[in-house]
């Protein structure tokens, strides 16, 4: 997840500098996209038997989907948290990118696990 919210920041980056991809489309479309990887990314997919009730379908989506929403917030508030404390802090020696490369290798190293 970072590292797509690292490659949005790319793209709106690229956006405003006129270097987008002219293939690409502009720079919504590419967000959407980013926004689209994101969630294919982190989103299950859900089977549902024909036969199901709307009660059984509801459970299966929430059970399929609550653990996949519950690290995307997660994640989202890491980021967003991170972000503002080295703003907060005035740190000028690094960039927004560089804060979540730096988060995102933490998270890989295990650094915000859960407690069992």
């Amino acid at each position: 997840m970072i590292g797509i919210l690292t490659e949005a920041q790319d793209i709106r980056r690229a956006v405003e500098t006129g270097e987008e991809d002219t293939g690409g489309g502009d720079g919504p479309a590419a967000t959407a996209g980013v926004a689209t990887m994101l969630l294919n990314e982190m989103l299950p997919s859900i089977s549902v038997p024909a036969d199901a009730s709307p009660q059984q379908v509801a459970a299966l989506v929430a059970e399929a989907l609550g653990p996949a929403l519950h690290t995307m917030v997660s994640g989202f508030s890491l980021a967003f948290t991170s972000l503002a404390i080295a703003h907060d802090s005035g740190r000028t020696d690094v960039s927004a990118i560089e804060v979540l490369q730096e988060l995102a290798l933490e998270v890989e190293a295990g650094t915000y696990d859960e407690g069992p």
